[in-house]
């Protein structure tokens, strides 16, 4: 059985969303809750005042910190995969009597 799909409203840049999934309600307001204030960092230091351009702009600077963090992640497994590889190199030159 379908876990039952629930609706949450939610608040990003003073306007009520209903927010309709299967989700956690509290991650759901969490999420909701960065879009609202990277909404509002992007309002405050730059002069558009279009919803939509500041919802771009923070769509794009939310997106921005995703890749990075997917680059940062894919880095630190090549330097664990290479010192994994040292590690087995190491052991397979030991000879165990």
């Amino acid at each position: 059985m379908e876990p039952e799909k629930k609706t949450f409203k939610v608040n990003i840049y003073g306007t009520e969303y209903p927010i309709r999934g299967i989700g956690d309600e509290e991650y759901i307001i969490k999420v909701a809750n960065y879009v609202d204030a990277k909404m509002r960092e992007i309002d405050q230091k730059v002069a558009v005042k279009s919803a939509l351009k500041v919802a771009i702009l923070a769509a794009l600077n939310i997106t921005d910190e995703l890749f990075r963090e997917r680059l940062e992640e894919e880095e630190l497994v090549e330097r664990y995969e290479k010192k994994i590889d040292n590690l087995i190199s190491r052991l397979e030159q030991i000879s165990i009597p």
